[in-house]
This record gives structure tokens, sequence and C-alpha cells, in this order.
């Protein structure tokens, strides 16, 4: 079936069942290898994207139900929140790497919702993404430069 999707502004068309969860689209139909395959439950963040600019799992969201949405994924991300990715950088947060992507779709989802998080908002907002190397305090302090520049 083909399925029509908005993905980083562009329109992006494939050949997939509805049921088809996004992130496999993403990665294996449209070459968007960013996003990552964690625990493939909706409980890591790994495969975090934004949907409507909301912080969504793609891993257990199908295809058909994206469809018509603006849909956000890493590789849109230097574009879209540069001051993000800078501050990322500069507060050394990654560290595998592998959770960064997740991390950062949802840093963005909640600084287009509120540009002046607390550390609560901060805390609350990031608990569903997992970091195994542990950099939470960067994940903070970096969304934290973000909003202070945002103020």
């Amino acid at each position: 079936m083909a399925v029509e999707l908005m993905v980083n502004g562009s329109r992006r068309r494939l050949e997939a069942p509805e049921d088809t969860p996004l992130l496999w689209a993403l990665r294996d139909d449209l070459g968007l290898t960013g996003t990552k395959f964690g625990c493939g439950r909706a409980l890591c963040g790994a495969c975090t994207v934004r949907v409507e600019g909301v912080a969504t799992r793609s891993c257990q969201t199908p295809i058909g139900g994206v469809q018509g949405k603006a849909i956000a994924t890493i590789e849109g991300l230097r574009e879209s929140h540069p001051a993000l990715v800078e501050a990322w950088v500069a507060n050394n947060v990654p560290q595998c790497g592998y959770c960064q992507a997740g991390q950062l779709m949802s840093a963005a989802a909640l600084l287009d919702g509120n540009p002046t998080p607390t550390d609560a908002d901060i805390d609350a907002a990031m608990s569903g993404n997992i970091c195994r190397c542990g950099t939470y305090g960067r994940i903070r302090a970096a969304i934290k430069q973000v909003a202070e520049g945002a103020a």
C-alpha cells in the first residue's frame, strides 16, 4: 500500500503496510538512519521522533497513524534547532551516543512547548529517555543553556 509521509518538511512516499512501525519506515524505506532501535517496546526512548511537535516513540507508532502529520527526525534538527545542537556539543553530552537522537528529539519537543523549563520540567520531559552512560546532568545543562539563551 502507498503511504505518504511529511518528514522534515518533505513529502515522502513509500510502499508499506499501514501497520509498519514508523521507525522501520524511516530507517529502511527512507534511509533516515539517525533514529535508533533500542528496546522495540517504546520504553527506552532511542527511537524518539517528533510528530506534530510531540515526542513520539517511532518503534510503536504505525505509519498509517501519522499520514499527513509533520514528522521531524534527528536529520532535520540542526536546521530546526541549531542552538540545541550547539549546546549539546558545548556541554559534552554524548558519550557512546546511542541514545542521543532520542534525547535530542525529546529536548526539542520540551523546548518547543516550554522555552524556559525548570529542572522539574526537564526531568519530567526527559524521564522516558534512558542514557546508559548517565549523562543526565549534562543533558539538563544543555537544555538550560538553550532556555537561558531564549529568555
